[in-house]
């Protein structure tokens, strides 16, 4: 058989390819929503020190009601905490937290994931058998009690955070990936690669992976959300960032014995949280539709 009835999808088709669905993503309502409710988030992100009518950690005016006048100028749109700071600037300089953290964690899982899913479904044998055991080990832990465990050893930083959900979430992604190709090893065009000579870990990258790349996309957008949760229930145990740097779920921490009398305190960021998480899940849902009528 000629090569040329062998098509060899290579990694730029790949991405013209993922391009394309994502400007197919329009013909996708709840996919549309989602993209929207994250492009929301990141422009509050970027733009929050014109957003922020106070500095985030400004000790204003303690327990101000949402609505509320500020003596020197301006509104507390959302009212303040018990230190008197402004719960809006508070969320939007968050925004940017969860938005640098969230997908920096996620991209190393996806790296280390990806790495070993990769070597175990292509190369089998014992490589398999290593990888394989060795993210089942880690899997079988409570995932919150890993985080939990992985932070209170190494110290609560932004940077052990992104440490700790790599090395809880990898495996995970090892599995999906070591399943897809388990199926693609077998397709023609890799047995056309492994003719010409190409080296494993370019077969691996190059053919295997850009052809992956649909239900990968998916899992990241749904991973986002679950990292967001992740991150949020870590500042809510003390474990995020050290105070006083604006953490969602630092904020519902430092705001629960006093939610009965002030709820608004914890309201505004729990909406945050879960407008963020909802924008990834519709994301992928809308991905989801592209990708079976592709």
């Amino acid at each position: 058989m000629s090569e040329r009835t062998l098509p060899t999808p290579g990694l730029g088709s790949a991405l013209v390819r993922a391009l394309k669905s994502f400007a197919l993503l329009r013909e996708s309502r709840v996919g549309m929503i989602g993209a929207g409710l994250i492009v929301f988030w990141l422009a509050v992100a970027i733009f929050a020190p014109l957003l922020a009518p106070f500095p985030p950690n400004a000790q204003l005016q303690p327990f101000a009601p949402p609505g509320a006048s500020y003596a020197e100028g301006g509104i507390f749109l959302l009212g303040t905490d018990q230190l008197g700071r402004d719960i809006l600037s508070r969320v939007i300089w968050g925004t940017r937290t969860v938005l640098l953290y969230a997908p920096l964690a996620t991209f190393t899982a996806y790296v280390l994931g990806i790495a070993m899913g990769l070597a175990a479904g292509y190369k089998r044998g014992w490589v398999d058998d290593v990888l394989s055991r060795l993210g089942d080990i880690i899997l079988s832990f409570p995932v919150l009690v890993l985080y939990i465990l992985i932070i209170a050893t190494i110290g609560a930083s932004g940077l052990n955070i992104v440490i700790a959900i790599t090395f809880a979430s990898a495996p995970g992604i090892m599995r999906i990936v070591r399943g897809l190709v388990l199926d693609l090893r077998n397709r023609d065009y890799v047995a056309a690669a492994q003719t010409r000579g190409e080296s494993s870990w370019r077969i691996m990258l190059v053919e295997i992976l850009p052809n992956a790349r649909g239900p990968l996309i998916v899992d990241a957008c749904l991973r986002l959300g679950y990292v967001v949760i992740t991150i949020g229930v870590l500042g809510f145990l003390g474990l995020g960032l050290p105070p006083p740097d604006p953490d969602w779920g630092g904020m519902i921490n430092e705001a629960r014995p006093l939610a009965l009398a002030f709820p608004y305190m914890t309201i505004f960021p729990c909406l945050a949280i879960s407008s963020l998480i909802l924008g990834f899940n519709l994301l992928a849902d809308g991905l989801r539709e592209i990708s079976l009528r592709d």
